[in-house]
């Protein structure tokens, strides 16, 4: 089955280059467009996407605000990649602290794009690199560190998270610790209860905020 993508961009030309390269793929399907966030939620109970790639900067509603929205009030919400023109924008950074799943820069390549999609789409592994790494270590505090130090991971957790802070899939991982991809599922599944994450990537911010992982 083809990944289902909705395109939220107050841009037409940045939508219509976005649609131009999905749908080259065939395995990727963009149904439908919007030129606002406060126009996603009736359009995600329409199409049903299984990604939102998402505008962080809107004049309405933006990126940040919108992915609070979904997530709040859409059942099984999509995956949700922002999409940006800066990767060491604040805005983003806020927009994974809200939930969002991934980040893609506009200017970013048409394999990369398609790439973004489908890893997103997988919610295996993630877009999560080194300018994002810094803001996160940068907004640490002795809370998100407490909070990590009461999770109690266990010492081959520990390793899970540190190998998913990094950005591999939990085959990768696997490959890693040299044991089944079914097991890091297992010890994945385990961090994410601990930690009171909705998803890797609301994990991975808590490694890096509560300084568990630093930066580089």
């Amino acid at each position: 089955m083809a990944v289902s993508v909705l395109l939220v961009d107050d841009e037409p030309l940045v939508r219509a280059g976005l649609r131009a390269i999905l749908d080259a793929q065939p395995d990727i399907e963009v149904v439908g467009e919007a030129g606002d966030g406060a126009a996603v939620i009736p359009l995600l109970r329409q199409l049903r996407p299984d990604v939102v790639a998402m505008d962080v900067r809107m004049p309405l509603m933006d990126g940040i605000e919108a992915t609070r929205v979904v997530l709040r009030t859409v059942p099984d919400p999509p995956k949700i990649l922002v999409v940006t023109t800066f990767e060491n924008d604040e805005y983003v950074y806020e927009a994974l602290r809200a939930g969002a799943d991934g980040f893609l820069i506009k200017r970013a390549r048409p394999t990369e794009i398609v790439n973004a999609v489908r890893l997103v789409a997988e919610g295996e592994s993630l877009l999560f690199p080194a300018a994002v790494r810094q803001l996160a270590a940068a907004y640490g505090t002795g809370k998100a560190r407490a909070a990590l130090e009461r999770a109690a991971l266990t010492e081959r957790e520990s390793a899970v998270l540190r190998l998913m802070a990094r950005g591999l899939s939990n085959a990768e991982i696997a490959a890693k610790l040299v044991v089944g991809v079914q097991t890091v599922k297992t010890h994945v599944s385990s961090v994410l209860a601990k930690l009171g994450a909705r998803d890797r990537t609301q994990a991975v911010i808590a490694a890096y905020e509560s300084g568990f992982v630093a930066p580089g």
